[in-house]
């Protein structure tokens, strides 16, 4: 995959009506802390286009990134934060859930989970939730930097006993500092367009 345009092109809101889209979606979520912003902005090869925020919790919205103007990535509010109100978590939850009910063109996602540490219980409701709307989310393990290598087959597994994933789950292990892991997502994300292109 060579990224040759890069374009937000749709910021949806908690009123925001879902786009329609003509072009395949590929969603990305994750706690507010994972390093989602980071892995997107590795994946478009922008230093800093996906907002990153010393303040977790801070992506409120559903960024739409139109890349080559062939597919979208879609960037979903980080979820997990203490500090935000009840009240706000359950509408972030509803626009969450709206996309995936909604979205007539999302071919995957995307979760992203800290390799360092066993997936919360919200890591565990993304993941039964994603599922329970009809995809099997392929995990990123994120901040792979972080630990030695030795440790990350111990790390994937704790990762995969914790949300009991699915048999033949993807987990790719990923770095924003070294980019490790990115070709893999690349051909990843190579192969779901190929596939719906065969299926068009």
């Amino acid at each position: 995959m060579v990224i040759k345009s890069v374009n937000l092109e749709t910021v949806c809101g908690i009123t925001s009506t879902i786009p329609e889209n003509i072009h395949p979606e590929i969603a990305f979520a994750g706690k507010s802390n994972v390093g989602k912003s980071s892995l997107i902005n590795a994946l478009m090869n922008r230093k800093s286009y996906a907002r990153t925020s010393a303040q977790p919790g801070k992506t409120q919205t559903i960024n739409y990134y139109n890349i080559n103007e062939e597919l979208f990535f879609v960037d979903l509010p980080g979820y997990g934060y203490a500090n935000i109100a009840q009240s706000v978590k359950e509408k972030w939850g509803k626009m969450i859930e709206n996309y995936l009910h909604k979205s007539e063109q999302l071919k995957a996602v995307f979760l992203l989970i800290d390799i360092r540490h066993e997936p919360s219980a919200n890591d565990r409701n993304m993941y039964e939730w994603i599922l329970h709307n009809g995809y099997n989310p392929i995990i990123i393990a994120t901040k792979l930097d972080k630990i030695n290598r030795s440790q990350i087959q111990k790390q994937i597994k704790i990762i995969k006993q914790a949300l009991k994933v699915e048999p033949g789950t993807v987990v790719i292990p990923f770095s924003a500092s070294s980019k490790q892991g990115r070709e893999e997502i690349y051909d990843l994300i190579d192969s779901l367009l190929e596939d719906t292109e065969i299926e068009e």
